[in-house]
């Protein structure tokens, strides 16, 4: 995953409303699409033995982990003489204008991959189906996964998706820094209360040890995991009302501004400006996501580290993205692809030890679990929180709503206005385009 400003943060699913179904109908949801669903429940299908066919698998991995999915679908194909998987990779923003057209015209790939956030929305314009029965054929259940994104893939009783991954956010930690402050390299801060003692030793050694940005990457996914570590929540869970600018959500933007307030962090940081002091060794702490450990391995002079996020509220809690695999709505199903694209989930599954390896957090417990995945300690120690991460609530277009964070979280860091204004201006912003998104996706 690249870093890439505005067009990252809604690659990964924070803001795809406005975007995700151009050019496709109105709303529907389970019960329209459930007309044609992806086949009956069978015995989960480990192999293949119908005719011959090719699936159209697209996905947006253009950055460092496209390599790693592109080994593993040529691996299928060779352990699949009968299935073909042709795989089209497309920009993510790209990809969630194209897939809805193409659904929309009769033209749409097969199967493909989504960002959790914006499966509720897909699935109330019918651009994907329902996979209830698919889960049901495989034997998947929350028990092979974690209660947090097994859930995330369901919109109004119906399950849309099968978790591939999670990709979390983590504390990343310059070890030369923490050592030259005279801080235990290897004994990051896992309190609250640790690690504001941590930053008051490095700001006495004339260290700016945590940038505070104002930007969505990472600044407003710091405050939703803060906001959850508080007690707090974005939206209630029907999304009928926001809960951000209540006062835990108060207090998790406060402990931000205060970085800012209390010299912990510089004023006016830029987009990126805050990984990039962790690299330069002017940082000594950065939150960011998974996806920074391969950033991080090239840099082959760099001592650093990772843990999961300090506790600074009353619970556990970490913000995380999670691609998921859907099959899509096609104008003529065909049911030995619909069985052939259960072989490839399952098998992509189940071979997704490789697929950590490019910086992920495999969803299926049993990959997690394995020694090989142990041996990832970077991607295992993030993984860590897997119980703990939160998820947008499955609602449509909820990414609209939860952009306008985004600008609360900036005015607030950016000291243009308190925490509690800034929330409580951005909160009566996001009811009505609540409001408006029931009128739009129906309650």
């Amino acid at each position: 995953m690249s870093l890439e400003s505005l067009t990252r943060r809604r690659a990964l699913g924070l803001g795809l409303g406005a975007m995700v179904l151009a050019g496709c109908g109105g709303g529907g949801g389970p019960k329209q699409a459930a007309q044609q669903s992806s086949g009956p429940a069978t015995a989960a299908p480990t192999s293949y033995t119908g005719p011959a066919v090719s699936l159209a698998f697209w996905n947006g991995f253009t950055g460092g982990d496209g390599p790693f999915m592109k080994r593993l679908v040529e691996q299928f194909n060779s352990a699949h003489p009968n299935i073909k998987i042709t795989m089209n990779v497309y920009q993510w923003s790209d990809y969630y204008s194209k897939v809805p057209a193409a659904v929309s015209a009769g033209r749409g790939p097969d199967l493909g991959i989504m960002h959790v956030d914006s499966v509720a929305t897909n699935a109330a314009r019918q651009v994907v189906l329902p996979l209830d029965d698919v889960a049901t054929s495989l034997s998947l259940t929350e028990a092979d996964f974690s209660p947090p994104v097994w859930q995330a893939g369901v919109y109004k009783g119906a399950r849309y998706s099968i978790p591939l991954d999670v990709h979390p956010l983590g504390m990343f930690y310059n070890k030369t820094v923490l050592s030259k402050a005279g801080l235990d390299p290897d004994n990051p801060p896992k309190t609250g209360e640790e690690y504001l003692a941590a930053l008051e030793t490095l700001k006495k050694a004339g260290v700016q040890g945590h940038w505070a940005t104002p930007f969505p990457f990472t600044g407003s996914m710091q405050f939703g995991s803060l906001l959850h570590q508080f007690g707090g929540r974005l939206f209630a869970d029907d999304a009928g009302v926001s809960r951000f600018a209540e006062e835990p959500g108060v207090q998790a933007l406060t402990w931000l501004v205060e970085l800012v307030n209390k010299g912990h962090s510089p004023k006016n940081v830029g987009q990126d400006a805050d990984f990039i002091a962790l690299q330069n060794g002017k940082a000594a702490f950065n939150w960011n996501g998974i996806w920074s450990i391969n950033t991080l391995r090239e840099h082959k002079d760099l001592e650093w580290g990772v843990a999961p996020l300090p506790q600074v509220g009353t619970e556990p809690a970490a913000w995380a993205g999670s691609h998921q695999f859907v099959i899509f709505k096609q104008r003529r199903p065909d049911q030995n692809k619909l069985t052939a694209a259960k072989v490839f989930i399952n098998w992509i599954s189940g071979h997704s030890i490789e697929w950590a390896k490019a910086g992920q957090v495999p969803a299926r417990k049993t990959i997690r679990e394995s020694a090989e995945f142990k041996e990832l300690k970077e991607q295992a120690a993030i993984g860590s929180q897997i119980d703990h991460l939160y998820f947008l609530p499955p609602v449509a277009g909820i990414g609209d709503a939860s952009a306008v964070v985004d600008e609360a979280v900036n005015a607030a860091v950016l000291l243009k206005k308190s925490p509690k204004d800034a929330l409580t201006e951005a909160a009566a912003k996001a009811d009505k385009v609540l409001e408006q998104n029931r009128k739009k996706y129906g309650a």
